[in-house]
């Protein structure tokens, strides 16, 4: 291929191969639908990625975007401040709960937003006195993100051996296993500077059940971590609840939003510190090292304004929570269908489990059946034995039945070809 011919994009988590294929390249959304270069309109259900929370082109959203290009266009807040970073960061500590949280970090993405938080954790240890403090834990299973320290913190593989991605003080235990993050603990403690989770597993939408958030909490009481909510993709309504910590025994030290944050129109995260960890930053006057060239710009910090007005013109979490129990379901309705093995997540967040013969379907096999409900009209995600679904949190009536179609029809094509057609005996019926 000449260079005058080769495709210029590379597109993400893709192989060459599959690049360019006019049913995946967008040209243009509305509300929840998007036009791709094959002429069809369909349903997205993941909400782009987990971010446009209130639909596509939403105008509120938009309008407050091209006002802050209009009158500020760029402002750093990099060893400066600007009025409308200020004006983000109050609304954010506002709607996240005053009493508990102090000051806001902004950031550009969820994995950077990871990144500078673990650097923050092992900076607040060494200012009490405790520099050996450096280990963070996370979760088997849990995705943070892309960039280096987030990869290395992330619970799946992703080809990290292949990266070189440092893992050295990073540990990883189950989601639903309290004692082995115990032993973890009683063995290594004292160097634990943090503990980081995600309050559904962004991959697979595992929620972590009661019994690991009663014991982080007495476990954070009695080895002194910081316990870090990473709510990239369960912040600002996804989950029936404008946070899903909120509903935890204690609250979180830190807490990461990203992806709804600016229903998905800028590159933004924000780091919401609790009070002790601000204060302790006070006592000594320490700077923390860290800076991005476009965190907290005028349009991004309208947009994230633009996003709380949106949530809470809904209703708060009442919208959502609805959405989240008629996603539930028509989940529900396909029990039974020989493709599926069951469901889980919460609220908006939630995957449908596929196998057969009482097995996980393997993963050639979810992303045969994501093309299948792709030609039905539907766009998802793959998970592990699964695929996901992460509906706007403004479904209504006639999107929820259009996803019901859609699903249906896609899976039966997808159970027409692993189960009975001529793939049955190939690789991926060969795994079951």
């Amino acid at each position: 291929m000449t260079t005058e011919t080769r495709y210029p994009l590379w597109e993400q988590f893709g192989p060459p191969s599959s690049f360019a294929d006019p049913a995946r390249t967008a040209i243009r959304a509305e509300g929840t639908r998007v036009l791709y270069a094959d002429g069809r309109w369909r349903l997205c259900g993941t909400s782009g990625l987990w971010n446009v929370n209130f639909g596509y082109n939403n105008p509120r959203v938009a309008d407050a975007i091209g006002e802050a290009l209009r009158t500020a266009s760029y402002l750093p807040a990099f060893r400066n401040s600007h009025r409308r970073a200020v004006d983000a960061s109050r609304a954010l500590t506002e709607l996240c709960g005053p009493e508990h949280f102090g000051r806001v970090i902004h950031s550009t993405s969820g994995s950077a937003a990871n990144d500078v938080t673990m650097k923050l954790a092992r900076q607040y240890a060494a200012l009490r006195g405790e520099p050996g403090r450096r280990l963070v834990v996370g979760l088997k299973g849990s995705y943070h993100g892309m960039t280096y320290g987030a990869h290395g913190l992330t619970g799946e593989d992703l080809g990290q051996a292949a990266y070189s991605v440092d893992r050295s003080l990073v540990r990883h235990v189950r989601h639903d296993d309290p004692a082995e993050l115990a032993a973890l603990l009683g063995a290594e403690g004292e160097r634990v500077a943090a503990v980081v989770v995600e309050p559904v597993l962004g991959s697979g939408a595992f929620p972590l059940p009661e019994t690991m958030l009663t014991a982080l909490a007495a476990l954070r009481e009695t080895y002194g971590f910081l316990l870090v909510a990473d709510e990239v993709a369960t912040g600002f309504g996804r989950t029936g609840r404008n946070f899903a910590s909120e509903a935890w025994p204690v609250r979180p030290d830190v807490l990461i939003t990203s992806k709804g944050l600016t229903n998905g129109t800028c590159g933004a995260a924000a780091v919401l510190v609790s009070h002790r960890v601000c204060e302790e930053f006070e006592r000594a006057d320490a700077v923390l090292v860290h800076g991005e060239t476009q965190a907290a710009a005028p349009t991004t910090c309208a947009a994230i304004t633009a996003s709380i007005g949106e949530l809470e013109r809904l209703g708060g979490a009442r919208t959502p929570r609805e959405a989240g129990e008629r996603l539930t379901g028509v989940l529900t309705g396909l029990s039974g269908h020989p493709l599926v093995t069951g469901q889980g997540g919460t609220g908006c967040f939630q995957a449908l489990r596929l196998g057969t013969d009482g097995g996980e379907l393997p993963f050639p096999g979810v992303l045969l059946t994501v093309a299948a409900l792709r030609r039905a009209g539907l766009t998802v995600q793959p998970g592990p034995g699964c695929v996901q679904l992460i509906p706007t949190l403004v479904y209504g009536d006639e999107d929820f039945e259009e996803l019901a179609a859609c699903l249906r029809t896609g899976l039966d094509e997808a159970a027409d070809a692993l189960l009975t057609g001529p793939l049955a005996a190939g690789p991926v019926g060969a795994a079951r």
